[in-house]
């Protein structure tokens, strides 16, 4: 389980083909890892990893062959950068919102525009998705949690205020990029609870 409060801003250190899947390496950056260990888990482009091997300033992770056609980690090249979050600890400050790292699914940025000090963003997600975005609800892009200010059909608007621009990726979005999207968890239940038995 994560929050979406980014931690650090990493590297793509190594992409190394394995039978289809590929073994990632990420340069941590300022990312402390004390106290992480193998198996432990590290959001990456808010993408939930498993790390394998681990070094002082590095670990890496194998992304399974689903994971690279669902996610936009497999686009990344070596040298991109990628918003890390360590899993959140029992106990722990929840800054966000409760994300599980686990992507619902591409979506692509459509409109960007200056407001004031921050930008204002228009995304539009994939077909079923819309379904589960509310305004004043919450998502998530590339790990980082947002607050929705506006619903309209498959697009929905995000801002983003100048220190969310300086410590994430989300600072160098471009129209037409396309960026990893996890809906509310707490939607999918809802659904879930409120949908008929057949």
């Amino acid at each position: 389980m994560f929050t979406g409060i980014i931690q650090a801003v990493g590297t793509i250190e190594a992409l190394t083909p394995r039978g289809g899947d590929v073994e990632l390496v990420v340069a941590t950056g300022e990312l402390d890892l004390d106290g992480c260990g193998i198996g432990d888990s590290i959001a990456v482009g808010g993408a939930c990893l498993t790390v394998t091997r681990l070094g002082t300033r590095s670990f890496a992770a194998d992304v399974s062959r689903e994971t690279l056609e669902k996610t936009a980690l497999g686009s990344l090249e070596v040298g991109a950068s990628v918003n890390l979050e360590k899993a959140l600890r029992a106990g722990g400050a929840l800054g966000g919102h409760y994300v599980t790292g686990h992507v619902d699914g591409l979506a692509t940025i459509v409109g960007l525009r200056k407001d004031a000090r921050s930008w204002r963003v228009e995304i539009e997600v994939p077909a079923g998705l819309h379904r589960y975005i509310a305004s004043k609800g919450s998502v998530t892009l590339d790990g980082v949690s947002l607050t929705v200010n506006e619903v309209d059909g498959r697009r929905f608007g995000v801002n983003l205020i100048p220190h969310t621009c300086e410590v994430t990726t989300l600072g160098s979005l471009v129209v037409g990029q396309r960026v990893n999207l996890e809906v509310d968890i707490i939607a999918r239940y809802v659904e879930r609870l409120t949908a008929r038995e057949d």
